[in-house]
């Protein structure tokens, strides 16, 4: 289905019955991300699955901003008249669940955060020179907006009220530091770190984390 929200056209799949739990998926990625776990959670929760400007089936040729793609994300949920979701962010997803978290903290009832970032020095050296490398060969938008973005200060994760979990993988892309920074920044929150994982082996075309979902939300 596509929706006009924020000025734009989003694409988004809804899928089951039960309290709505929005999937927000990592860079370069779009709805499909989500397809096993939607799958196995739609017998307990309304699930959507949004594409990101300039992924997937949603609008191209945007500006490419956190802030933006967060103003989207907020302005679906008014006009679908989502009383207080659950969010969940994977990578990208989890940036712009956290800028929505601190700028509107009443927005979510409860918030999972896979492999976030509060700003482009949470990757390892190791992924930063790879992509340091690859924009330089292709200029493309999606690897600056990571060289770049986003800017997410304490100040910022300390404004957050809504129940979090945070998940990052053992061999993740993201320094452990960057993730416990995130942790500590978020009252309350609760850390998980799935052994033997990498940033996206827990997250895509599969079902781990079903369990962890429901016994959290």
């Amino acid at each position: 289905m596509k929706i006009l929200v924020n000025g734009i056209e989003l694409f988004y799949e809804k899928n089951g019955k039960g309290k709505p739990l929005i999937f927000l998926h990592g860079n370069g990625e779009d709805h499909e991300t989500f397809n096993s776990l939607v799958k196995s959670l739609s017998e307990y929760y309304e699930c959507y699955q949004i594409d990101s400007r300039n992924h997937g089936k949603s609008q191209k040729n945007l500006p490419l901003h956190y802030e933006d793609m967060g103003q989207d994300i907020y302005h679906f949920i008014h006009q679908l008249k989502l009383c207080k979701p659950i969010v969940f962010g994977f990578s990208d997803g989890a940036i712009i669940a956290m800028i929505l978290a601190s700028r509107y903290p009443d927005l979510f009832d409860k918030m999972i955060l896979a492999g976030g970032s509060l700003n482009p020095f949470g990757v390892t050296k190791k992924l930063m020179i790879r992509m340091q490398e690859e924009y330089q060969k292709t200029n493309n938008p999606l690897i600056e907006l990571m060289l770049n973005e986003p800017d997410i200060k304490q100040s910022d994760l300390n404004k957050i009220i809504c129940p979090t979990l945070i998940l990052a993988g053992e061999n993740d892309v993201i320094k452990y530091a960057h993730t416990k920074q995130i942790h500590h920044g978020i009252h309350g929150s609760r850390l998980l770190i799935i052994k033997g994982h990498t940033h996206d082996s827990y997250i895509m075309n599969t079902y781990y984390l079903k369990e962890i979902i429901l016994n959290f939300a």
